[in-house]
């Protein structure tokens, strides 16, 4: 089984160096992952650039906005647009009204603070407050999204159960002992496991022959075992 720094390395030379959203700060990050439902990454951009041009991208703007301008914006984003409408004024309300329009302010905090206020926003979990911190600089360990998890456990770290957090905390317990102190490199490795998961390592149809750290992976060598039985 290849090391984490290897396999993170051969990423980095299949993939190049991976550019993080353009989301910058806490609460941009937040919006960047209320923009769109169920829809690629470029159309999560655009409507999220639209929101900046349009709105602006502070709590009092959007807050300010009116319904006709947020849910023609939110209609872009894919399905149930007047619920993303109430996401965005949700996200607004709560950082006017608790963090003074702010939510830099938790950059501060102890990290399990920190964690804690983001759980507050729609669509924010565990992961996804983890991965808004790491990519503000501040870290406690890898945070996976469903990518970047079927990845490592592809590759052989933890289990693959049915139970989705099971699967989870069994690869984050496999990476421990091999995951970088550098928040830098940790979110290099996010994007990359990411990026490689969309468009490789796919959750059907994974193009094995075009990966570049297939060498030693169990689910690439389970597949190419299964190909030469059928063609015998």
């Amino acid at each position: 089984m290849q090391t984490f720094n290897a396999v993170i390395a051969g990423l980095r030379q299949h993939y190049g160096k991976p550019q993080p959203p353009p989301a910058k700060g806490p609460f941009e990050l937040v919006l960047w992952e209320n923009a769109c439902y169920l829809l690629p990454d470029e159309r999560r951009l655009e409507v999220f650039e639209a929101l900046r041009a349009q709105v602006g991208l502070n709590a009092a703007a959007l807050r300010a906005a009116s319904d006709n301008v947020l849910l023609a914006l939110a209609k872009r984003g894919g399905m149930r647009p007047e619920t993303r409408v109430f996401r965005w004024r949700q996200i607004a309300g709560i950082v006017s009204d608790q963090y003074g329009g702010d939510l830099d302010s938790i950059l501060t905090k102890p990290y399990a603070e920190a964690k804690k206020a983001l759980m507050q926003f729609p669509n924010i979990g565990d992961p996804g407050a983890e991965k808004i911190l790491l990519l503000c600089g501040i870290s406690s360990g890898l945070p996976l999204e469903s990518n970047g998890l079927r990845v490592l456990s592809r590759l052989g770290w933890g289990r693959t159960q049915r139970n989705y957090g099971a699967t989870y905390r069994s690869v984050q317990e496999a990476l421990k002992p091999e995951l970088p102190s550098s928040a830098g490199r940790l979110q290099e490795a996010h994007l990359l496991l990411r990026i490689h998961g969309k468009t490789t390592c796919k959750d059907k149809g994974p193009l094995c022959h075009q990966c570049p750290v297939s060498a030693e992976c169990r689910h690439a060598q389970t597949t190419a075992a299964s190909f030469l039985r059928e063609t015998v």
